[in-house]
């Protein structure tokens, strides 16, 4: 079932934040948060991230960076990484949230680079492939929504 996603990255003040947003924006009726694996504790998103989701009509602003940990990663329903190498990690750090950590491009089998201390093009090309993997889980995430929701109505006659 899934009521929650996770997405992780390694700051949590770039590419994550973005993800979430885009994610939030989709699946209105889901709780929707994100981390980072070495995050910049109670940092804002980066300015180039914060400027260029505002152009497509979202506020970032007010995200704060947090630490992923074995709490919140076991409490999500779904955790989508950025990189493969993100998805090893956190199986490495945290094996019980195995079967529930997946690239964010994982249908198309992608990695989303980092756009960090990168010109504002990286963050272009990074923020295109979020939509592409977001695009891609949207359905697949409300499928899994919805067919939980119709398991619980038919638990409860």
């Amino acid at each position: 079932m899934i009521r929650t996603v996770l997405v992780v990255c390694i700051g949590n003040i770039c590419r994550s934040p973005m993800a979430e947003g885009l994610l939030r924006q989709a699946l209105p009726n889901l709780a929707v948060t994100s981390a980072g694996l070495g995050a910049v504790v109670g940092s804002p998103p980066d300015p180039i991230a914060i400027e260029l989701m505002g152009e497509f009509g979202l506020d970032i602003s007010q995200h704060r960076a947090q630490q992923l940990s074995g709490t919140l990663a076991s409490q999500t329903d779904l955790i989508l990484v950025m990189e493969n190498e993100q998805k090893h990690e956190i199986q490495r750090r945290h094996p019980i949230v195995s079967g529930k950590v997946f690239r964010l491009g994982e249908p198309a089998k992608f990695d989303i680079p980092d756009p960090y201390r990168q010109p504002r093009e990286s963050f272009e090309r990074a923020f295109q492939q979020i939509q592409h993997g977001v695009q891609a889980w949207v359905p697949r995430i409300m499928a899994l929504a919805g067919a939980d929701r119709e398991q619980n109505k038919i638990c409860s006659l």
